[in-house]
């Protein structure tokens, strides 16, 4: 089982930028192995919601609030995940975990529900000031 380890969270003020990475304790391609995997965060009260994915055949999907702002990429040995956060607003503030999963199909991040996951980092922080 795929473990995650999410990490490059922090306090920056509006505007600024940040990258996440969430290190997996296997590829999460190769070997007939492939996992969707995915960016949540989560604000105080509210439910996990969906910020970027990649699917499991490498399509890419944001939602509309960070679309032109955030970036999600994979390193070529498919066993880190970035989040790349530019131009970050206070409305962003919120705690941010990474997520996979090797049973996802024809999903976009829109449509992917945390339930959807089963394998989950431990999150990291991120606050934006004004």
């Amino acid at each position: 089982l795929v473990q995650l380890v999410d990490s490059g969270g922090g306090s920056v003020q509006s505007g600024g930028s940040l990258v996440l990475s969430c290190v997996a304790s296997e590829p999460t391609h190769g070997s007939g192995r492939r996992y969707a995997v995915a960016w949540f965060r989560q604000f105080p009260g509210k439910e996990r919601e969906g910020v970027a994915a990649i699917d499991r055949d490498g399509n890419v999907s944001y939602a509309d609030s960070v679309k032109g702002r955030f970036t999600i990429s994979q390193d070529n040995a498919k066993t880190t995940l970035y989040l790349q956060m530019n131009s970050l607003r206070p409305e962003d503030t919120g705690m941010y975990y990474c997520a996979a999963d090797s049973a996802l199909i024809g999903y976009t991040i829109t449509e992917m529900r945390p339930s959807m996951f089963a394998h989950w980092g431990q999150g990291t922080q991120v606050t934006v000031s004004s």
